[in-house]
């Protein structure tokens, strides 16, 4: 299997390196999986882009080699890490040896644990040996992470999928998203209607980013929450890895994390890759469509272009 370069290294050539002159064609890579984890051979694969039809140049399918960027985010009650933990590690040992995976954290600024690698002794020792902090970092680790896959996915040409485990409470978070009451004795102050308002524009400016890019989002929250700002976050969360081409599932009790773990990461194991061949245009959004003899397919459905910024 092709070694990945450390994940600073190349995020650090990635930055540095000028661009290469541009090409006369653009490609864009398309993740896609099936809800039943079921492969979907090359010939049944049709996309469109807006609408017209554009060629497959590359196929990579479920059995083609994979990077998994594991994102922790685990900032609360150790009795729900602890089944989270084992329940990784478990999956992890089930990896075939073209399955590598990086291990990174995201409290105070995102750091890379453990490049990316099928040892998996060395995985299980990385996961046994983290510590719960104080606070969570989820949002913030969104953009970078995906920045990374795609530069990686680029680069490598492989499957490459980002699978966050968080426990985070939208109110433990080190910037302030409780939309305070500007005016307490205006009872129609805005603030005091719509207390979720700054959580859903920070959703929506990271999906404006997330509509940007490649690397589909796989989620599992080990904790969730029924209070107003938390099913705001929640929500988001969900909204931001269906619109990766991804999924989420958020766990109501201990019993149901190593399921949701188990379910997730056969999600993102099955999910396959199609690189296309299009010409950008002046448009900046794009409409995916995929069509596999009729098959129900997960995947990014739309682009937008320059949503991003370097």
């Amino acid at each position: 299997m092709i070694r990945f370069l450390p994940l600073l290294l190349l995020s650090t050539l990635a930055w540095s390196a000028p661009p290469p002159p541009p090409p006369a064609r653009d490609v864009m890579r398309i993740p896609f999986w099936s809800p039943d984890n079921a492969a979907v051979p090359k010939d049944d694969i049709h996309v469109k882009l807006n609408g017209k039809p554009a060629r497959v140049s590359r196929y990579i399918g479920a059995n083609g080699d994979l990077l998994i960027l594991l994102v922790l985010d685990w900032s609360g009650d150790l009795s729900l890490i602890a089944p989270a933990r084992e329940a990784l590690i478990t999956a992890i040992q089930k990896l075939p040896p073209n399955v590598e995976v990086g291990i990174l954290r995201v409290q105070d600024g995102l750091r890379v644990l453990l490049d990316p690698g099928a040892d998996h002794a060395q995985l299980t020792d990385v996961l046994r040996g983290i510590t719960v902090t104080a606070r969570p970092g989820l949002l913030a680790a969104i953009e970078p992470v995906q920045r990374l896959g795609d530069d990686i996915a680029a680069k490598a040409h492989v499957r490459v999928a980002a699978l966050y485990v968080s426990d985070s409470d939208i109110t433990a978070y080190r910037e302030d998203y409780t939309n305070p009451v500007v005016n307490s004795s205006d009872s129609h102050d805005m603030s005091r209607r719509f207390p979720e308002g700054l959580i859903q524009e920070k959703i929506r400016q990271l999906k404006a980013t997330v509509l940007g890019g490649e690397t589909p989002i796989f989620l599992v929250h080990l904790d969730y929450r029924s209070d107003r700002l938390n099913t705001a976050y929640q929500t988001g969360l969900l909204e931001l890895a269906l619109a990766s081409g991804g999924t989420a599932e958020f766990c109501r009790s201990l019993a149901e994390i190593p399921a949701a773990i188990q379910k997730v990461m056969g999600n993102l194991l099955s999910h396959q890759s199609v690189e296309v061949e299009w010409q950008p245009g002046k448009a900046k959004q794009v409409d995916v469509a995929i069509d596999a003899q009729g098959r129900a397919l997960r995947f990014r459905p739309r682009r937008q272009l320059g949503a991003r910024k370097r």
